[in-house]
């Protein structure tokens, strides 16, 4: 059995659902925003038989045939609005995701991506120190809550030669890539209330978007530049997109940086330089592709389709040794659920 693990909106999903009832399979998209306001689960504990449901708009998950699991984009859980007190909805928020957590580690199952492994992926100054460890070329960065320190960075760059950015954003308060300019140096200060990315800007020819799916790496060139906005494409979409040929020092160090980051998936934006220099800006476990994937006719859609129906069993043969448990290094065991490893867009 496929579970996605996302929105009811998301037509990437639904893409790639319609890729593999094509091949014959089905898939079932578990939207967490019902949890547990309007679905409930039911878990048993103790014997490999025990059960593991999930009752849910009607009808019942049994989660225990779940054998392939692309975790897309779950959403924050749907709490129920009759608990009112700020602590007890703060109790229960924490006893869900407790719940829903622990479930994850006990299905025998594969992931695109490993839970764990997605969200720390997503980490901007961990992926930036994979990345320059696995030998992939990336801009002088700065992550910073000093101001003086701040300053010191923009005065080597210097002013319209530093780019700053939020480590993420989110629907009510999305940033895009800022190119910083001279009127903005006297609020410098403000980064004392929250860490900002500084990085220098890269000259480009044009950006790169590299959808990693498995084995397989599609790689589309952005013609940024002749955009209205050339700092960041996502301003202006109205642009050419091409697939493009990889330098072959790139590819294999995308080949390292998703084996040392433990993902399955993964969209990465470079820049390419006038040079041909390919430099690496950040990686989204979950990003976008349908917009590279309408201009270029690359089957990227296909392909995480395809991985999803090749990491699903049709036996009921118990591995031998739990997939979340291969992926931790040494002979610890698993660790416990951080506090901060909660459903992604909490």
């Amino acid at each position: 059995m496929i579970l996605i693990l996302s929105s009811d909106d998301d037509v990437h999903a639904h893409h790639v659902m319609q890729h593999i009832a094509q091949r014959g399979h089905s898939a079932t998209l578990l939207n967490l925003a019902d949890f547990p306001k309007d679905a409930h689960l039911i878990f048993e504990a103790g014997q490999p038989s025990s059960r593991r449901l999930m009752q849910y708009r009607g009808q019942t998950i049994d989660l225990s045939k779940v054998s392939s699991v692309w975790w897309r984009r779950p959403q924050p859980y749907g709490m129920n609005p009759d608990v009112t007190d700020p602590v007890l909805d703060h109790f229960a928020i924490r006893e869900v995701d407790e719940a829903i957590q622990g479930l994850w580690l006990t299905l025998d199952a594969d992931w695109i991506n490993v839970p764990g492994r997605d969200q720390d992926a997503s980490r901007k100054a961990w992926q930036l120190d994979v990345a320059r460890a696995v030998g992939l070329t990336m801009p002088r960065t700065l992550i910073t809550t000093d101001p003086d320190a701040a300053r010191a960075f923009v005065a080597k760059e210097g002013v319209d030669r530093t780019i700053y950015k939020p480590f993420q954003g989110s629907e009510d308060a999305w940033r895009e890539t800022r190119l910083l300019k001279a009127e903005e140096l006297d609020k410098i200060d403000a980064v004392k209330y929250a860490p900002v990315i500084f990085q220098e800007y890269i000259e480009a020819t044009c950006d790169l978007r590299v959808t990693v799916v498995g084995d397989q790496i599609f790689a589309a060139a952005i013609d940024s530049q002749k955009a209205a906005y050339r700092v960041d494409f996502r301003m202006d979409m109205n642009v050419t997109i091409t697939p493009t040929t990889l330098a072959p020092e790139t590819v294999a160090g995308i080949r390292k940086l998703m084996k040392a980051l433990d993902l399955t998936y993964g969209a990465i934006d470079f820049r390419r330089r006038p040079n041909g220099e390919e430099v690496f800006l950040e990686i989204n476990p979950a990003g976008q592709w349908l917009f590279v994937e309408d201009q270029t006719g690359q089957s990227i859609s296909k392909a995480v389709a395809d991985c999803l129906i090749d990491r699903a069993r049709t036996d009921n043969i118990p591995r031998l040794t739990h997939p979340l448990l291969n992926t931790i290094p040494g002979p610890q065991p698993a660790p416990a659920v951080r506090s901060d490893q909660t459903v992604a867009a909490r």
